[in-house]
């Protein structure tokens, strides 16, 4: 980075990633511009600030995303498939090793020009945290972008970055690379979710330790000794080491829930999957060790619903719709095609759902500072819904 780059803070201050980059940023001299407060504008203040970095969690990304494919849906079909042409093309040249920016500057030129002029015109560095990043969308944002796009893992606790991926290594798609600086690293066996480091693929709890892994958690003793062990970190993540010796997020030991069948379901990494079907806004996925199912409170795209129902006839408001059995069929098989899609396990797949029409943003405290879900306040919400939803799946088996 120069003293003319420039870098658009949307995370909260609070969040290690973004404060490490803004320091970074002060010491090199560059510029930070902060957005105006409505992360659903944050295309606005790209237009007026043109940054040349831009680091987010995946919901953001995945909007960047969903942007783009509704753009191409309103262009002509000829157009739609020329597109479609030249991302395949620049592709196939970036998987046999050239850098995005040599892969295919005639497609840049004719389509993915007009993608980065949507994030600014200047944006060259583009890095994912805070959660996993799908494939699909990595990799047309690697594609598409004109930009470097890459993900890293980390926490408070490691002072942010434990691990980062490398410009223009396609091999890296998926992962969040190796090891960063002054980082030792490990997988750690957990044998009650049948993870082992020394089996193959190796998988296994993340530990790391090293010059920026924190000293302990203030005036907590027992919570400081219940994840350092040994000088190491047990961050309560899985990775799974690829065979180029880069880390994958597989799970995590927290939020895991067992189902009446014996069956251990990563929510997380679900809500990841079922997130890019493209009529689901969010989704929050609930399931109950009593229970051999899972449902979901999902916030449909209201874009893609009101065109569902003006397609289906249906003359309705959006909160009206939101209500219809109707929608609430086609969301449900819509899921189903993703988690066949993605070869999910049948109890994997979601078997009810709530249709939420407003957003689990706002002052609903529904999510924390870095717009992660908070599950106790979600249940506390929806307890009622995800009862009767629960019920009305035992009268139909019947």
């Amino acid at each position: 980075m120069t003293v003319d780059d420039v870098y658009l803070s949307f995370l909260p201050l609070a969040h290690i990633l973004d404060r490490m980059i803004e320091e970074y940023f002060i010491r090199k001299g560059a510029s930070v511009g902060f957005y105006h407060g409505d992360i659903n504008a944050l295309r606005d203040d790209m237009m007026e600030l043109k940054p040349t970095f831009l680091a987010g969690v995946p919901r953001v990304l995945e909007r960047i995303h969903e942007g783009v494919l509704k753009g191409l849906e309103e262009v002509n079909p000829r157009r739609r498939k020329i597109f479609h042409l030249l991302y395949n093309y620049k592709l196939r040249w970036m998987k046999a090793g050239y850098k995005q920016k040599y892969a295919s500057p005639l497609a840049d030129l004719l389509a993915f020009r007009k993608v980065k002029n949507r994030l600014g015109g200047r944006i060259r560095l583009i890095v994912s945290g805070g959660a996993p990043l799908s494939s699909e969308v990595e990799e047309f944002l690697r594609v598409t972008s004109c930009a470097f796009v890459l993900q890293g893992y980390g926490m408070t606790e490691t002072c942010g970055l434990a691990t980062l991926g490398f410009p223009d290594e396609m091999c890296m798609l998926g992962t969040v690379g190796s090891p960063f600086v002054y980082t030792d690293f490990r997988l750690v066996e957990v044998p009650e979710m049948g993870y082992d480091p020394l089996s193959d693929p190796p998988r296994g709890e993340i530990c790391v330790k090293g010059k920026t892994s924190f000293s302990g958690y203030y005036k907590n003793p027992e919570l400081t000794n219940e994840v350092i062990k040994d000088g190491w970190f047990h961050t309560g993540d899985i990775g799974e080491m690829q065979p180029n010796r880069v880390v994958k997020i597989i799970d995590r030991k927290k939020h895991l829930i067992k189902l009446s069948q014996g069956e251990y379901i990563a929510l997380e990494y679900l809500e990841k999957v079922y997130g890019i079907t493209p009529i689901i806004e969010d989704i929050w996925v609930y399931g109950d060790s009593f229970k051999s199912s899972l449902v979901a409170v999902v916030v449909p795209s209201k874009e893609h619903s009101e065109k569902w129902a003006h397609q289906n006839g249906l003359k309705v408001s959006y909160s009206e719709l939101c209500n219809h059995t109707q929608l609430r069929e086609y969301i449900l098989s819509e899921l189903k095609s993703t988690a066949e899609r993605n070869k999910l396990r049948g109890f994997e797949h979601i078997k009810g759902v709530i249709v939420e029409p407003e957003t689990f943003e706002g002052e609903k405290d529904l999510l924390t500072a870095t717009m992660k879900k908070r599950r106790d306040k979600l249940l506390n919400r929806y307890k009622a819904g995800i009862d009767n939803v629960y019920k009305n799946l035992i009268v139909t088996k019947r």
